[in-house]
């Protein structure tokens, strides 16, 4: 169906739908979310879909990092009045953890998980604190 107000975060690559809730935090939402699991896709063969009832406003940079190829459209009074694009973000938090165990991050518990885009050719991130390579971009979730 048809959302009247709202977010639709179309063209999730097949599978990752709920990854991409558990990212955006959509569990904690007190309002409709409806996740499309392998749609057919003209484009794609198969995608995922979110539609998020009621929501405006979500985290751009989790879908930019996720796959920026990702389309978000805002639905008002049942049509799409805007469409964002993503892009890749050039700092991320709390999304990956570093997995070097010598980094501050795994002494100190607290601190927050920060990685940033040092080469956007190749979509490489690294640790804000240690420059440890993140591997596995995308292609792993």
């Amino acid at each position: 169906d048809s959302i009247e107000n709202g977010i639709v975060i179309d063209h999730i690559t097949a599978g990752r739908g709920m990854r991409v809730y558990e990212l955006l935090e959509l569990q904690k939402l007190d309002t409709c979310v409806a996740i499309i699991k392998n749609a057919r896709s003209s484009k794609f063969g198969k995608k995922d879909i979110i539609k998020i009832e009621g929501v405006t406003d979500i985290d751009l940079d989790v879908l930019g990092f996720i796959d920026h190829n990702i389309t978000v459209n805002i639905i008002k009074g049942e049509k799409v009045v805007e469409k964002k694009e993503l892009h890749l973000p050039k700092e991320i938090k709390n999304i990956i953890k570093c997995v070097n165990p010598r980094c501050i991050t795994s002494i100190e518990q607290g601190l927050d998980q920060i990685f940033l885009l040092t080469d956007p050719a190749t979509e490489t991130y690294r640790c804000k604190y240690c420059e440890e390579k993140y591997k596995g971009h995308k292609r792993v979730w």
